[in-house]
């Protein structure tokens, strides 16, 4: 059971529960409970069958042979890939579930944006012009874990969507797409070597942080764009955001960058819990 734990990656999940937090605590009188925590099980359930799925893609594709992180189930040989892509199919299949009792109580829409979210998911390591091996994956973790996350969220609770709803989306997305920069950084010469074009690779080393700390930077920046008085709580957790830049900028490689990527979940987690509190106040 410990190897698929492992395997779900259990440090990108911040990813998946930020959105909902942020966005139901927008909703404010309007929130549902039963909706937020649908919403929540697709994300999680979305994102751990990402990871399952990405691990049997490049386990197959050899990309992961010499990879260095969190436990690889197919290249490490601790389960097959058959498996491992069972996992990934019985993930999606969870979130579409509940995907479909969401979009029955509120929008049949969301039936059609699910079915992308899930494409999105398996082609971004899977089939045979992957969108993560050309650098688009950041693109995709900012739609799907940003604004389709936070908008979807708050709209199965509100019925409607706000300008404000759109510019809280943005730190949510920006702050995934951190936890994947940071990811791809680590891998990037790895990466490179076996022809997964990531963003990192396409930036190189330099570029590739400062994308890190750019991230960071749009996270705190669009946070108090929202003109919310209290969504200025979220500087609280500018130390932390220091911390990091701090690390990167000053070279932090290799296995040196998988405690980092621990703490950018983290950071995801306080930001989101000071984010909340912001709007709700």
């Amino acid at each position: 059971m410990n190897k698929w734990i492992s395997g779900a990656r259990p440090r990108t999940l911040p990813a998946a529960v930020a959105p909902i937090v942020v966005a139901t605590a927008l909703a404010g009188h309007d929130w549902n409970l039963f909706r937020a925590l649908l919403a929540l099980c697709v994300s999680l359930a979305l994102q751990i069958g990402v990871n399952f799925a990405n691990d049997y893609s490049d386990g197959i594709k050899g990309t992961d042979d010499n990879r260095i992180g969190p436990l690889r189930l197919v290249a490490s040989g601790s389960a097959s890939a058959i498996q491992v892509r069972n996992a990934a199919i019985l993930s999606f299949l969870l979130a579409a579930c509940i995907g479909f009792i969401l979009a029955l109580q509120t929008s049949l829409w969301l039936i059609a944006i699910g079915a992308l979210a899930i494409s999105a998911a398996w082609g971004y390591t899977g089939g045979k012009n992957p969108y993560g091996y050309l650098g688009l994956g950041d693109l995709s973790v900012f739609v799907f874990f940003g604004l389709v996350a936070t908008i979807g969220t708050y709209y199965v609770q509100t019925q409607h969507v706000t300008l404000t709803s759109l510019l809280i989306a943005i730190p949510m997305g920006s702050l995934s797409c951190a936890i994947l920069a940071i990811n791809n950084l680590r891998d990037r010469e790895t990466d490179e070597l076996v022809g997964k074009n990531t963003l990192a690779v396409r930036l190189g080393d330099r570029g590739a942080r400062y994308l890190y700390i750019s991230l960071l930077a749009t996270a705190h920046i669009f946070a108090i764009a929202t003109l919310q008085p209290w969504t200025a709580l979220t500087l609280l957790a500018l130390p932390i955001t220091i911390s990091l830049s701090r690390a990167i900028l000053q070279g932090a490689s290799k296995s040196a960058l998988i405690p980092l990527l621990g703490k950018t979940g983290k950071l995801q987690l306080i930001f989101s819990a000071l984010f909340a509190v912001g709007l709700l106040l």
